[in-house]
């Protein structure tokens, strides 16, 4: 190379090392400037994604600052509502009643708490039905022989009065109101399960009003606290230590479902119980048309009012609006059932009524309930209303068991209570010969007489009781 190309050499030299210089200066701004493109797109998609209502939201994450759900207090520990309860819970075992001459009595335990200071206990019947001796032990180790104040099958619950207590008051629990349960709520039920004394479980209540084929008082609550045979008739308590439910039921097959009677019921229950030691149903006397399933917005409709009932003395009539019995208001024909059921004849009932647009209560005194079958009879073609007489043709199939002549009369297969047929001494099994001293051979002719004799005026009735006649006087 000559010397006079050498300058030539150093000035490309620097040009390429001032382009390659320029190129990686640009390359940087360019990186720079799509980093902050990206940046900046990643950062309007967490926004959209927050936003409520845009297309592009997959989930909602709650903000720091977000207090949550309202109301909402997440539990702890169980233990101080326990220490307040557990003294009031007993364990209850029985000497049981041999099935034969032969057999041993037996022996079975089960669960309870202390309702008063003064010694009265609620359990399952189930646990006393069959006893013959009953020990009870509170927490504290003390024992107390027991009797049986009232039991009732159909509702699983009894009372049972302690002996021996002494002036010392018990340790009782507070009631609650279950119908202010909700699914969802914390429970704990407290028992002896296999004999394990007080031994504690706890969870939520899971359904509500549940119906397990028993009868016409199903409406337990649903839980999935552990409830294990030796629970029975033991408290369920709320968190506010109050006892919301009596345990006393469990799904053979089943795991974390149990049931238990709400303690609303059990409070309708328990004066009839230590007044009469066993259910006396209460009777309104009325027929109503209850909602359809699904239906909303609908009432119970008073349908019928028997005549002289405790509902038409108290001024029912059909077509009023039922809406709540001594407050609790009513959804369904089963509801308003078991509120009027539970009480005792001759307790003073408030029901809510609406007529004619306007909300009013009435107070019933309530009656016995009649005998299934004459609850069935009196809504049958033979119901003579007015007399309280609940009638029946007897042709062959019915005459020839009972030991008469077909068509010789007609069968009473009810009275209503406190009717002019119970008045005058009327029962059922009577068999009807005469009504105004005209031989009669049917109900039809029963119904010819007496509007022949003209609405309000006397009947008189003759009847056969086994083998005596006798004459009747009604006055409807």
């Amino acid at each position: 190379m000559d010397l006079p190309s050498l300058p030539r050499c150093l000035l490309l030299l620097c040009l390429v090392l001032a382009s390659t210089a320029s190129a990686q200066s640009g390359l940087e701004e360019w990186m720079q400037a799509r980093s902050r493109e990206h940046s900046n797109w990643f950062q309007g998609q967490g926004e959209r994604a927050g936003s409520a209502g845009s297309s592009l939201e997959l989930w909602r994450e709650r903000a720091a600052e977000d207090p949550g759900i309202p109301a909402f207090v997440p539990p702890t520990s169980l233990a101080p509502l326990i220490r307040a309860v557990e003294a009031a819970v007993v364990n209850i075992t029985t000497v049981n009643v041999p099935k034969n001459a032969l057999a041993q009595a037996g022996r079975s335990t089960g669960s309870g708490f202390v309702l008063t200071p003064e010694g009265l206990v609620v359990t399952n019947n189930h646990v006393v039905a069959q006893a013959r001796q009953i020990v009870v032990r509170l927490g504290d180790g003390r024992e107390f022989p027991a009797e049986v104040v009232g039991r009732d099958a159909s509702t699983d619950v009894a009372l049972l009065r302690l002996r021996e207590v002494g002036l010392q008051p018990l340790p009782a629990v507070y009631l609650g109101d279950s119908d202010r349960l909700e699914v969802g709520d914390w429970v704990v039920a407290i028992g002896n399960p296999f004999g394990l004394d007080h031994s504690v479980a706890h969870g939520m209540i899971s359904a509500k009003e549940r119906s397990l084929g028993v009868g016409i008082f199903d409406d337990f609550i649903q839980t999935d606290a552990l409830i294990n045979p030796g629970n029975s008739g033991g408290p369920l308590f709320n968190m506010r230590g109050e006892v919301v439910g009596v345990n006393t039921a469990i799904l053979s097959g089943g795991q974390g479902i149990g049931f238990a009677v709400p303690i609303n019921m059990v409070k309708d229950l328990l004066p009839n119980l230590r007044e009469n030691g066993r259910l006396e149903r209460g009777w309104l006397g009325v027929n109503i048309d209850d909602p359809r399933p699904g239906e909303v917005g609908r009432y119970l409709v008073v349908k019928d009012v028997y005549r002289r009932s405790p509902a038409a003395n108290a001024g029912i009539r059909p077509g009023d609006r039922l809406l709540a019995v001594n407050g609790k208001p009513i959804g369904s024909y089963g509801q308003m059932l078991r509120k009027v059921a539970l009480l005792a004849p001759g307790s003073e009932t408030k029901l809510t009524l609406q007529r004619d647009g306007q909300t009013q209560e009435v107070t019933v005194t309530l009656a016995a309930r009649p005998a299934p079958e004459t609850q069935q009879a009196l809504n049958s073609p033979g119901n003579m209303e007015e007399l309280g007489l609940v009638l029946r043709d007897m042709p062959p199939e019915v005459a020839g068991p009972l030991g008469f002549e077909a068509y010789v009369g007609i069968l009473v297969t009810g009275v209503v209570p406190n009717s002019p047929a119970a008045q005058a001494g009327v029962a059922a099994g009577d068999v009807l010969l005469e009504v105004n001293r005209r031989r009669v051979k049917d109900v039809a002719g029963v119904r010819a007489t007496l509007e022949k004799g003209g609405a309000g005026t006397k009947v008189l009735l003759r009847v056969q009781r086994g083998d005596v006649e006798q004459y009747v006087a009604l006055s409807p």
